[in-house]
């Protein structure tokens, strides 16, 4: 079969490609837009992890065709061959897509109206000329919808995006609590940052103070209508029984039979000459299994065996089928069996799975400084070229730019701002960005002469250059490129102090941790041995020696990138593994103390889940948060659920209300009791925020203990 051109350049690099279905052909959505839907359309994405494997996802928008629904299936189908059959295929219907899919758009995801078949067409960015109204919904899965510009959209209890181009408004209702400001901001400057390359302005509105501009578009103001209740959620604390199905086509038509009517099963069952189906369709979504040696009809047709599964089982058109090969089975799928061995697992939660069967297709390990040599995935990426271009870099200080020294570029303070200006040549042309990167632990001072800064280098330059602002963690790819393959590394306390430079401590501990991606950042953290972990590598400078500490579950890229961070402070290091710690080594961190050495984390074949549980609807939820997740989604105002396999955590939030508090430990409970695996009897440990201990802190990349100290909200604020 002759592959699409758009295949080429598919599962070379690790990341996300999305592609919209356009007269029954593909189309690529430029790099700025991914997570923006148009709901008459179907798409394609594919997310290639650095293993390599492979996610295919068909996207289906609420109006789109049933040509293009077809279209999509077929391109899936298509793609996966090309990929030598070995990716996990999923159907997205809108409004009711998967935590993995969520995962990709971390900013949330947009839906806008009107489709391709209407002229609608994917603008790039800078476009100015725009009026559209989003309500966002949700506390951990964003979804911002496009709804008429009307006051009649509107809700007391959400917040809502007038987006006028150059103006972009966040209106907040007086019922909407500080967690969905926060989450709606993130929209909010994902649109000026992506969608307008950094030139649009934004503005926080509240209820009853708006502004001449928003109500010259939207017409004398009339009535707010009272919060509504979220949409019905799967409830995670009541997982229903799966049944498990064989599907054979021997008889001439594909033909079901039962297995095993309920879980939790056993791996035996599944026998590699046949194709499964598990049914969990009671809450919304269903498997179809792969066996490696299947026959090519059944192995070919499953996607369409889970949509006729679906349809003869009545279920609705919003459930959500997976196709899984033999290898590349997911969490979910795999919690069904309680005997489950992987045959490949992984060496830690930064590392991607490795799938039984993967493409016959070059694969080129990740490496910023070499993504620009591919055109497709160079946009995807914004990478503009090899990062080897003019890099100058100035400190925030005093309401001024401050230069910085060229060699200590790749080094930042978290408690500063920089302003990083790369110059490169397109063809004669000479192009600029300007990545303004802001710190965690910057004053709201030092944002506000950022982003001022900022506007005024790029006056200066006659307004050509892109600007892109980058907070602490959050680095593209090509920014990461600049520092051409050495680490980024980041220093706690910073230089706009009084006094100038604050004092580094006698004693300094840096976390060393590689992402999926295989960036690296070494981040300093409190020179405690609690701080360490059994999945990273730690590099000790004291007074007396300069350490390496190899926790076991650490990569060599980790230590790779320790090389680093030894050369900045000059000698040479000892060497250190984990259980072999000289006496020096744990006096020099005040003592030998408990940190995270769970086994779970070393060889981590089901990855963390973390869920936050709310009674914002009048009763009680539980929403899990999609993709990896940060200190930063505890939320303060709710209690959260993290599942770690073998343990159960539950962290009350300060601001969390007595229902959540009282009721959080027996949704605890029946989530364990329920689990389809059969996990009963799993200890449950309660905490308190702010005392947090490492088997808990553990779980999360550079713990900040003292992140409570600051308002979140008014840190987002500031960045408007």
């Amino acid at each position: 079969m002759v592959s699409h051109k758009e295949f080429q350049g598919a599962g070379k690099e690790v990341g996300l490609q999305v592609w919209r279905i356009e007269n029954m052909d593909l189309k690529p959505v430029p790099k700025a837009l991914y997570g923006c839907f148009y709901s008459g359309d179907a798409y394609l994405l594919l997310f290639t992890t650095s293993a390599p494997s492979y996610y295919i996802h068909m996207w289906l928008g609420d109006e789109c065709s049933q040509d293009e629904s077809g279209a999509a299936a077929i391109f899936a189908t298509q793609l996966d061959d090309f990929l030598g059959g070995g990716p996990v295929q999923s159907r997205e219907v809108q409004n009711h897509e998967s935590n993995i899919f969520l995962g990709y758009f971390k900013s949330g995801i947009k839906y806008q109206k009107g489709g391709v078949s209407s002229g609608f067409k994917h603008v790039m960015t800078n476009d100015m000329n725009v009026k559209r109204l989003l309500h966002v919904k949700g506390r951990r899965a964003i979804r911002a919808t496009e709804v008429d510009m009307s006051w009649s959209s509107f809700n007391k209890g959400d917040c809502f995006i007038i987006d006028l181009g150059k103006d972009v408004y966040q209106w907040c209702g007086s019922e909407c609590n500080r967690f969905e400001r926060l989450k709606a901001s993130q929209v909010t400057i994902d649109i000026r940052d992506n969608e307008r390359n950094g030139r649009a302005k934004v503005h926080m509105v509240e209820e009853g103070d708006e502004p001449a501009a928003v109500i010259e578009v939207l017409g004398p103001k009339t009535p707010i209508a009272p919060s509504t209740p979220d949409d019905d959620k799967v409830d995670t604390s009541n997982r229903k029984k799966g049944a498990l199905y064989m599907i054979s086509d021997a008889s001439g038509s594909m033909m079901v039979t039962v297995v095993a009517p309920s879980s939790p099963f056993k791996q035996a069952m599944l026998s590699p000459e046949e194709c499964y189906i598990l049914d969990n369709g009671v809450d919304r979504n269903i498997f179809v299994w792969k066996g490696p040696k299947a026959n090519a009809s059944e192995r070919k047709a499953a996607m369409s065996a889970g949509l006729q599964f679906i349809k003869d089982k009545g279920y609705s058109n919003k459930t959500q089928i997976q196709v899984l090969p033999a290898g590349g089975e997911t969490t979910l799928f795999k919690q069904f069996f309680s005997d489950w061995k992987d045959k490949d697992e992984t060496t830690g939660p930064s590392k991607a799975y490795v799938i039984g069967r993967i493409a016959k297709v070059e694969q080129i390990p990740f490496d910023a400084s070499t993504l620009h040599s591919n055109k497709a995935m160079a946009a995807q990426h914004g990478m503009v070229d090899d990062g080897k271009g003019k890099v100058q870099i100035w400190r925030v200080e005093n309401g001024e730019k401050v230069p910085v020294d060229p060699d200590t570029y790749g080094h930042f303070y978290g408690g500063d701002c920089y302003l990083i200006l790369y110059s490169y040549r397109q063809g004669s042309r000479e192009q600029h960005i300007i990545y303004t990167w802001q710190g965690l632990k910057c004053t709201q001072d030092e944002l506000a002469a950022s982003a001022f800064l900022t506007v005024k280098l790029d006056d200066s330059m006659g307004g050509s250059p892109v600007q892109v602002r980058v907070t602490q963690g959050q680095e593209p790819a090509h920014l990461m490129s600049l520092f051409q393959g050495k680490p980024m590394i980041i220093h706690s306390g910073g230089t706009s102090r009084k006094g100038g430079q604050s004092q580094a401590g006698s004693t300094r501990l840096f976390h060393i941790r590689q992402s999926s991606s295989r960036t690296t950042r070494a981040v300093e953290v409190e020179a405690s041995a609690s701080n360490l972990n059994t999945n990273d590598v730690f590099v000790l400078k004291s007074s007396n020696a300069l350490s390496v500490w190899r926790g076991m579950g650490a990569s060599d890229g980790e230590m790779e990138a320790a090389k680093h961070v030894v050369g900045f402070f000059g000698g040479s290091a000892i060497q250190v593994s984990e259980r072999k710690e000289p006496a020096d080594f744990w006096s020099a961190l005040g003592g030998k103390k408990e940190y995270q050495t769970s086994n779970s984390l070393q060889k981590m074949v089901k990855p963390p889940s973390l869920f936050g549980c709310s009674n914002k609807t009048g009763r009680l939820i539980v929403e899990e948060v999609p993709g990896d997740f940060t200190q930063s989604d505890l939320a303060t105002d709710d209690v959260m659920i993290l599942d770690t396999w073998d343990q159960l955590f539950i962290w009350v939030g300060n601001e969390a209300n007595p229902e959540e508090k009282k009721g959080a430990p027996k949704i605890a409970k029946e989530y364990v009791d329920s689990d389809p695996s059969g996990r009963r009897g799993l200890p449950i440990t309660t905490i308190k925020q702010g005392a947090e201990p490492p088997t808990f802190t553990g779980w999360f990349q550079a713990w900040d203990a003292k992140m409570w100290e600051t308002d979140p909200l008014e840190r987002i604020r500031a960045r408007f």
